[in-house]
């Protein structure tokens, strides 16, 4: 079968309608491509087609842009990796688990890969304090609840260190993948993420065996 294309796995995001709505995407895609310090106002301003009255209407400043940019992510990310893991896996935890690598390694070997948008934003904007940093934050600490999540729902017997271990590879194969330039990462990461899935998640079926015995 075929594989899956990036946008087959995550699709794209709504045709923006709004100026704010142009002003967003074009700075998510500025940002993304670029670094958001070396995009400048002017540039996110003309790239959307609008005015400077048009994002003062809806925008303090660069920072409050900044802000709403990857909030917008954050959103659109979280909807689309969560359909993406289904689209490969189904309803079925432990193998939502193991796909998360999976979307990892198509990502990884698409042309337009320029890393995690959450990395880069905590990474450029490094005081704890700030709203934008604070915003990536809140990004990457929802997606360890989600694992603990599923490994909870798969039937852990700790969730906690599930999810704490299952980030530290999640993050690691990322870095892997954007820092070393490795296309492979995935590849490399997987009997870890497999072995660390086994240790603390036992198989549907070996649930059911256990449960006959039992009876």
């Amino acid at each position: 079968m075929r594989s899956k294309s990036v946008n087959e796995l995550f699709g794209q995001p709504p045709p923006p309608q709004t100026g704010r709505e142009r002003l967003i995407a074009s700075g998510l895609e500025l940002f993304y491509h670029h670094g958001f310090q070396a995009v400048g106002l002017d540039q996110i301003i003309e790239h959307a087609g609008v005015t400077k009255t048009t994002f003062y209407k809806h925008f303090e400043g660069k920072d409050d842009f900044v802000l709403a940019c990857v909030e917008t992510r954050d959103a659109w990310e979280t909807q689309s990796w969560d359909r993406a893991i289904r689209t490969l896996a189904g309803e079925e935890p432990r193998a939502q688990l193991l796909a998360f690598f999976d979307v990892l390694d198509t990502w990884f070997n698409d042309d337009d890969f320029r890393g995690c948008m959450f990395i880069n934003v905590a990474a450029e904007f490094t005081d704890r304090r700030d709203p934008i940093h604070r915003a990536a934050v809140v990004h990457k600490r929802k997606n360890r609840d989600h694992f603990r999540m599923l490994a909870a729902r798969a039937g852990a017997n700790d969730p906690d260190t599930f999810a704490d271990q299952f980030t530290i590879l999640l993050e690691g194969t990322l870095m892997l993948r954007h820092v070393h330039d490795r296309d492979d990462a995935v590849t490399v990461v997987r009997p870890a993420v497999v072995n660390l899935i086994d240790t603390h998640i036992p198989h549907a079926e070996s649930c059911s065996r256990s449960a006959g015995d039992d009876a």
